[in-house]
């Protein structure tokens, strides 16, 4: 029966080609065909600001400073700050913006999820705009994202969220990788929807809002996608512009681990992404399902490349493994002014995302709050 780990490694290579290169290639030619354009047109209705932050004083005046310098009727916007039990400067701070409207609310530390429950019920105009403390929004960013809601199949705006350049290749990859995301998003949203939103910057209207579980470890999945299988589109505008700071890649793991182990958790509170009842179905499985079992089929690969009937064959695949390996292993030790440096980023990029698969697996044996950790940021020169 040598044939079964033979035709499982073979299946494997497939899964691994598909996930990686076959379905961004495949999204790219099925969004080209099958664009479903936005119906835009002058909207500029009330607007509530909503931020959830827990001991953010160092991004607090920048974040709103760009609030206020919005390109949008100040008569028509209210702004919200729930401080989620912050202990430093945070609350004092965003007080000294009392005077120019902006609203403080501090609430007993429970995570952004709880922080968005009580604070969203204050609020009172028709469009929510959730956003994090570290970005910075462009002027123009509000009044084109607005523009989306005037078509009524429209139920979530996200804006887009840019990566400013890192000073090493390690975030310069990061922020690679991130475009890559950003263009999938792009593309599921010409054809209908994005499997959520962009979490740092996006707008819902008020009445499709829901209340979401205290440990709901993705927010701005579990919120647009209530929207979603109300029939609604969760869509992007490019134009509307938000920056963030480059991250390192253990910052970058940590993330990615939550945001992973959320996608477990989704599936969970949505069991209908899994079935017919999603409209994206095939795009959610190829996108959101391949990227958690990824790591599955590289450990398949490697414990059936053993079977293959050539010994020339399964010396390939070792070569291939150690080299992929062994350069992320030694990235570190690698001058960032070597040509190697490049190639041993990449690997290591690459190895880091599939053990943050792996590890958020733990979503099924710790507390969903325990894998909340506080994202780092580096300031970026850039502009």
């Amino acid at each position: 029966m040598n044939w079964l780990p033979v035709l499982l490694f073979w299946l494997s290579c497939a899964f691994l080609l598909y996930v990686i290169a076959g379905y961004p290639l495949l999204l790219k030619v099925i969004s080209g065909l099958s664009r479903k354009p936005i119906r835009k047109g002058e909207f500029l209705p009330s607007v509530s600001v909503v931020i959830p932050v827990r001991n953010g004083e160092q991004y607090v005046r920048r974040k709103l400073d760009s609030i206020l310098d919005l390109d949008y009727p100040k008569e028509l916007l209210e702004v919200l700050v729930i401080s989620d039990g912050s202990t430093d400067e945070t609350d004092d701070l965003v007080r000294s913006y009392s005077a120019w409207g902006v609203r403080l609310l501090h609430v007993p530390h429970g995570g952004k999820p709880a922080a968005l429950n009580a604070g969203v019920p204050t609020t009172r105009n028709a469009i929510l705009l959730l956003t994090d403390i570290r970005q910075v929004l462009e002027p123009g960013s509000l009044r084109r994202m607005m523009s989306c809601f005037a078509d009524p199949a429209v139920g979530v705006v996200s804006g887009e969220l840019i990566i400013r350049r890192g000073d090493n290749l390690q975030e310069s990859n990061i922020g690679l990788y991130w475009k890559f995301e950003s263009w999938i998003r792009n593309r599921l949203s010409d054809l209908d929807s994005m499997m959520g939103a962009t979490g740092p910057f996006y707008a819902i209207r008020r009445e499709l809002m829901v209340q979401m579980p205290a440990e709901t470890l993705l927010d701005d999945l579990y919120v647009p996608l209530a929207a979603f299988f109300r029939g609604y589109r969760l869509v992007v505008e490019p134009s509307a512009k938000a920056y963030d700071d480059p991250t390192s890649l253990s910052t970058e793991f940590r993330r990615k681990v939550r945001t992973l182990a959320g996608n477990y958790q989704i599936m969970q509170q949505y069991p209908g992404l899994l079935t017919f009842r999603n409209r994206m179905w095939i795009h959610y499985v190829s996108y959101k399902l391949g990227r958690l079992l990824l790591p599955f089929s590289l450990v398949a690969i490697a414990i059936t490349s053993f079977w293959l009937p050539r010994p020339w064959m399964v010396l390939s695949v070792l070569a291939a493994e150690v080299i992929v390996y062994g350069l992320a292993i030694l990235d570190d030790r690698i001058s960032e002014t070597s040509p190697l440096k490049r190639l041993s980023s990449v690997s290591r990029t690459f190895v880091v995302m599939m053990l943050a698969a792996l590890c958020a697996l733990s979503v099924f044996f710790v507390p969903p709050q325990k894998l909340w950790t506080p994202t780092k940021t580096r300031p970026s020169n850039a502009n």
